[in-house]
Parts: C-alpha cells; structure tokens; sequence
C-alpha cells in the first residue's frame, strides 16, 4: 500500500551544470585573452571563474526571480526615490566591484592588456547575469568622461575605483564606493540625441540647474549619472549626483521602473529633472564629443555581454546533451546532434576571438594609429554582429535541450529574453551601420586601418582572398551604399573572424569557418556543417572539462 503512487522512477535526466570554473573549462577565452595580450589575470580570472561558476549563478537565478521594486515614499510620506533590490542582487553587484567588472582595467592600468583582462571579467560575470553589468559598464565607461572634468574626477575617481560595493543610500563623500549610470535619450529623440530638449541653467556657482526628463534612465540607483542637456552652447554633459553633499536627494524624480522583455534583476527608469543640481564635464556644446569614449566602451561591453551569453548557451547545450539519452545512445553523440553543437561552438569562439581583438585595440586607441582607427569602426562593425547572432544562436541552444531549454527552472529562457537587449542598448543595428559608413566617410584612416588588419591573413586561405578581393567593390556604389549597409557590414565582421582563426594555430577551425561563413557552404540555421568540418575538435573544446562536473 505504501508504494502505491509510486507512479515512475526519475531517470535520464541530466544534473545541474553547477560548481564548475567558468575560466578553466573556457579554451577560446584563454587562448583569446593570451593572444591579446591579458594572460599575466589569469590567477583572478580563474578566482573569478570559480565564483561566476559556482555560486554566483544561484544568485542570479534568485535576483531574476525577485525583480526590483520601486519606492517613491517612505512611510510618512517623505518622497525617498529609492529601488529595493533583493539581497541576491546586492550579493552579484558585491562581486562584479570585488573581482573588478567596472573598475579592473583602471586599477591596472600600467599594465599592457589591461582592458582585455577586464574584458574577461566583465564576460565571466555576465554568464552569471547579465542585470547586473549594466551598472558595471557604466560606471567602467564613464572614468574617461569624467577626466574632462579634473576637479570632478579628483573626487569621484576613487569611490569609482574601489573594489568595495556600497548599496547604502548616502551622499558620495560618506560611501566606501560608487557607480555611475547614465540617461541620455529622450521620449521625442530617442539615439537622436541633438533633438533632446532637457535644459541645463548655469548658477553663480558655477554649478547647472537641469530641468526636462529622460525616457531611459539606467539603473537609477547608482550614486551619480552621465546626463546630456540643452546649454546656451548647445548639448553639454554633466554629472548628476543622486545626493547632495548636505546629505540631501537631489531633484531626480522616478517616474516609473520600465517593464521590459528581460535584464529583470537591473532596474531601468524613467525619470523627470526639477531643478537637478549637475556639474559640467568637458566643455559647453561638446556633450557628445565627451561621452564618445565612454560609448565605445559601452558598445563593446555589449559585445561582451552577448558573447558571454552565448557561451553560457553552448556550454548548458553540451551539458545537457552529454547526459540524455535518445534513441539508444547519448545526444551529444548522434551525428545531426554534433552538428549542431559544432556549429555553435563555432560561432562563440568567433565571437569571443573578435570581441578580445577590439577589446585590444580599444585598450591601444590614443597610443598607436593603427589600433586607434581600427577600434573607431571595428567597435561598431563588432557591435553589429555579435549583438545580431546572440538570439538565434541560443534559441538553437535550447532546442538542444528539448522542453526543458523553454521553461524558467533553467537558465536558457533568461539567456533568450536577455539577448536582444544588447543590439539595442548604445545604438540599434542601423545605428551601428550608419556609424560605420560616417567613420569611412569622414575618417579614411579607419578603412585603410580595417584593410590593413584583413591584410594580415591574406594568403592564408582560398575562400577568404577571394572575398577580400571583393570586399572594396562593395564600397564602390556610394548612392546604394547606405541601402546595403547590413550585409556589407556582416562581411566585414565575418572577415575580421576569420583574419583572426586564420593568424591562429588551429588550421582546421579557420579552414571551416571560411568554408562555412565566408565561402557560403552552410544553410541558414546552425547544424549545417560540412561531414569533414572538425566536429570533434570544437565540441571538445567547448565542453571543457564541464561535462566531467557530474
């Protein structure tokens, strides 16, 4: 009677990837990092590793599952503006400053690979959640903003750069360390940032009294944010701070939290200025001059993000299918099945590998010609693309995993909610296209930078000179060049992936990937691999050591 309703017994079901080091078992990551140069992290890379590998993904399950909430008033009514973040939230936001998401590259600056290094932080911590790297990013983005400003850095640079996460709503000078954010769109305006209307009125003091609004306003918590306003000069940054000295809040008004498709663990406002107290960084007129290094760091944090994503896809498909049986054997061992996965192994390692070049070139812009015109379009080239192959590339990813890849107990529905943000966030893929058509335009330097980097490989595969040969033709045509953008600019990235696999020392990875991607010899979903494409290789390579992790 006792064992009536013992209807089944629960078998062939894969365990949890948990407790695995996320930089161990990642070969693309550190031979990417190696090859530019990051390699001398590679000790807090594997103690971060652990971390993103190990607890650090419960805590983003919970954060995403108990979503902010927005308290305008406190009890007595006294108007407060504050988020309530769940304690798994604070626990994420603790790490991502400890281990250095937003403020590694600065602390080390000295050092050659600097920003790559970080980089490799930011995309461990991103494969935990991704909510979180948004404040991260941000306040990474804005420490060269602020230099415009010498006496507002001198005081903000510190807080900024300490590995000490402080959640207490506080005034800056009482904090043990800070974060910045950032709100620069506007409802009528949108990326068209000149047709904001937000207006800055100097004070006698030298200070700005902003009045207007911001239809995005990310993560409203932070201790200060990058503002762009309406001057006598015309569009002007300044820095708003969520407190003012004396202790009390500044006139930034939460409207409301938006509710959006995914990033459920980070909190995104909308909010209305009465009178803000800001300080200007940079100069009067030059709003967006200033913020421009700030938004090439933020652009290729999106391709870090989503490359991160990605990851965090392939590795969850090869777990799951290294341990379900179908049909007599285990998944990861039925051919159409290997398929698969190869290729998604295929097309993260290229993600990775460009997002680590640029990560470089980015680090090196302002101190060689080359690499400083090579960052200004291969940023936007790298934004586009990466950002664009995310979604597909994990929806197939939960296909791997059958019904279990669409329901929430598993970490593939956030991935796929969370991929789209990143080819929005810091310009649309139209404005990644137009950016890079300007940068050609009005900067030759950046083309002859970006044939030059494609140079390198030439040579080196059939499929690949053949395609750089037609590369500057399709730049001839400038009356339909605009028209074309997007499938001139999905070359370009395919190109400089390849140029990349192909200066590298796996002939047959780069062999494939002109094969497939450059020469066309691949359908329009993953799984289309040639029957000799190095299946084996790319899916060992992925899984790492995870699947022992049992």
């Amino acid at each position: 009677m006792m064992n009536q309703f013992n209807t089944h017994e629960v078998c062939n079901q894969p365990v949890a990837l948990e407790n695995y080091n996320a930089w161990q078992t990642d070969i693309a990551l550190m031979e990417a990092v190696a090859r530019e140069g990051g390699s001398w992290a590679q000790d807090h890379l594997s103690a971060f590793g652990a971390r993103t590998g190990g607890d650090l993904i419960d805590s983003g399950f919970a954060a995403n599952e108990n979503p902010p909430k927005l308290c305008s008033f406190d009890r007595y009514g006294h108007r407060i503006d504050e988020v309530e973040f769940h304690p798994a939230y604070h626990e994420l936001m603790a790490a991502g400053m400890e281990y250095g998401m937003s403020s590694f590259a600065w602390r080390h600056e000295s050092r050659e690979g600097a920003h790559v290094a970080r980089a490799a932080v930011m995309y461990l911590g991103s494969q935990a959640d991704a909510g979180f790297g948004c404040p991260m990013s941000m306040t990474y983005a804005a420490i060269p903003a602020l230099r415009h400003a010498p006496a507002l850095a001198e005081k903000w640079l510190p807080k900024l750069l300490s590995a000490q996460y402080d959640p207490r709503s506080l005034p800056m000078e009482q904090k043990t360390g800070c974060t910045i954010g950032m709100g620069m769109t506007e409802k009528q305006g949108g990326s068209d940032l000149r047709r904001n209307t937000t207006k800055a009125l100097r004070q006698k003091d030298g200070s700005y009294e902003i009045i207007g609004h911001k239809w995005f306003f990310s993560a409203p918590m932070c201790d200060a944010h990058l503002v762009l306003a309406q001057t006598e000069g015309g569009l002007s940054c300044f820095l708003v701070p969520r407190f003012l000295p004396d202790g009390t809040c500044n006139a930034v008004r939460i409207q409301r939290l938006k509710d959006k498709l995914g990033d459920w663990s980070n909190a995104s406002s909308e909010v209305e200025f009465h009178g803000a107290f800001g300080e200007l960084v940079g100069i009067e007129g030059r709003g967006i001059v200033t913020i421009l290094e700030m938004v090439a760091l933020t652009r290729l944090d999106c391709m870090i993000g989503s490359s991160a994503q990605m990851r965090q896809a392939v590795v969850q498909a090869i777990h799951h299918t290294s341990q379900r049986e179908a049909f007599g054997k285990l998944l990861v061992d039925q051919p159409l099945m290997r398929n698969v996965l190869a290729d998604l192994a295929l097309e993260s390692e290229a993600a990775i590998a460009l997002t680590m070049r640029v990560a470089r070139a980015v680090e090196m812009s302002g101190k060689d010609l080359h690499e400083t015109a090579l960052a200004r379009i291969a940023t936007a080239i790298g934004k586009y693309w990466i950002c664009k192959r995310a979604p597909v590339l994990i929806n197939e990813a939960q296909e791997c995993l059958g019904g279990i890849g669409y329901v929430e107990e598993n970490i593939l529905p956030r991935l796929y909610r969370q991929a789209p943000l990143n080819s929005i966030w810091e310009g649309s893929g139209n404005v990644q296209c137009l950016d890079v058509l300007r940068a050609l335009r009005k900067e030759p330097e950046t083309r002859e930078a970006l044939f030059a980097e494609l140079q390198n490989a030439a040579g080196k595969n059939a499929h690949y000179d053949a395609e750089l040969k037609c590369l500057a033709a399709r730049f001839e045509d400038l009356e339909t060049l605009e028209f074309r953008s997007r499938y001139v600019i999905e070359r370009l990235a395919l190109m400089l992936q390849a140029s990349i696999f192909l200066l590298g020392d796996h002939t047959d990875i780069a062999t494939e990937f002109c094969r497939s991607r450059i020469a066309g010899e691949h359908g329009l979903t993953f799984g289309t691999l040639s029957p000799d494409a190095p299946v084996a290789q790319l899916i060992e390579r992925a899984a790492g050591a995870t699947t022992a992790v049992l």
